[in-house]
């Protein structure tokens, strides 16, 4: 599927009851085609499975994100930040001195609090998005 697809889908994932019904009347009118009685039922049921589906659904990716440094921690939060990340001395540092910052982005709820952990105990404020 193409990214324009893929987005058109997310929007009308995102649709309520109200504009998904105007939406539908003015493809009707754009498109001079009329909705048949299947594809009405079939635009009622769209929302009422997604409330469902919302509350079902878990939180599987996180981001970190570097909030502040203090001064006196800053050398011990970059050797922390270096071992997380790879990243050589100049960019971990740049990335320390540029708070706030995300750090890892999709990561797994483990790795997130793990990497949290390492953080703070090195004296960096962390927060898990």
């Amino acid at each position: 599927m193409s990214t324009k697809v893929e987005n058109i889908l997310e929007e009308l994932k995102s649709l309520n009851l109200l504009e998904a019904a105007e939406l539908v009347k003015q493809i009707e009118e754009t498109f001079d085609v009329d909705s048949s009685a299947a594809s009405g039922a079939m635009m009622m049921s769209v929302p009422a499975a997604s409330p469902a589906t919302s509350e079902v659904e878990e939180k599987t990716e996180f981001d970190v994100v570097l909030e502040d440094v203090p001064a006196p921690k800053k050398i011990s939060v970059l050797k922390v930040v270096r071992s997380l990340t790879g990243l050589g001395l100049k960019e971990a540092k740049d990335l320390v001195e540029s708070t706030p910052k995300v750090l890892k982005e999709g990561a797994s709820k483990d790795d997130s609090e793990a990497m949290k952990k390492q953080l703070e105990d090195a004296g960096a404020t962390v927060v898990i998005k």
